[in-house]
């Protein structure tokens, strides 16, 4: 799955076009490296994203196209 379409669905970024200005702009970052919104992210894969003063890590725990508001968090877990 496209790394700005799993920030949507994972509810980690409101909006896909936000998603994929947050990653046009270096502000995410996948594995430790800017991503591009078109890069394919996969489970256990690590995303930081980062914000005014600080940043989110987490870590892939599955992908799925469609998820409900309720299960979104299930996606990823929180890593320090």
């Amino acid at each position: 799955m496209r790394l700005d379409k799993f920030l949507k669905v994972s509810r980690l970024i409101k909006r896909r076009s936000v998603a994929a200005d947050a990653c046009s702009a270096s502000r995410v970052l996948l594995n430790g490296k800017e991503a591009k919104p078109s890069k394919e992210v996969r489970e256990g894969d690590v995303i930081e994203i980062v914000y005014g003063k600080g940043s989110l890590r987490v870590r892939v725990t599955n992908v799925v196209e469609v998820t409900k508001k309720e299960s979104a968090a299930e996606l990823y877990e929180v890593v320090d």
